[in-house]
């Protein structure tokens, strides 16, 4: 939380020995709620939850009022991880986070059609790596 902004070894299981596409959706999933809250959270009298602090009275439980589920997705949205309540879970299935991780990696590999590079934006890279070459090569004369 102190500005990174690199992240290291998403997918990797057993120190990079082996990776999984599971394990890379799960940690896209976690490494995009990190980026989230480091957005921060606006600061109103609603994500403040002024009104609801009247009603149900300091100390009391805030979980199951309207305004804690109208501003939980403020802090991080997850994508594989969800917030059911365990009735609404389990009537959606039970899954997981490694099973919906693996929906994810099926429907991508079924469905993700890669978009391709501008040929302007080609031709500007290839450029770019003829000059380097050009120069290491010259160095190595």
């Amino acid at each position: 939380m102190a500005g990174a902004n690199t992240v290291y070894g998403a997918g990797m299981l057993e120190l990079g020995v082996t990776f999984s596409m599971e394990q890379l959706v799960i940690d896209n999933d976690i490494i995009a709620m990190e980026k989230k809250a480091m957005e921060g959270v606006p600061l109103c009298e609603e994500t403040l939850a002024v009104e609801a602090i009247k009603e149900i009275g300091v100390g009391n439980d805030f979980l199951a009022h309207p305004s804690t589920m109208n501003n939980i997705e403020l802090a991080s949205d997850p994508q594989v991880f969800d917030r059911y309540m365990i009735g609404d879970w389990k009537a959606a299935g039970s899954k997981n986070a490694v099973d919906v991780a693996h929906d994810v990696v099926v429907d991508v590999l079924k469905n993700h059609v890669v978009k391709p590079i501008p040929e302007d934006a080609l031709k500007a890279m290839r450029a770019i790596v003829k000059k380097a070459d050009d120069e290491f090569n010259k160095g190595r004369e």
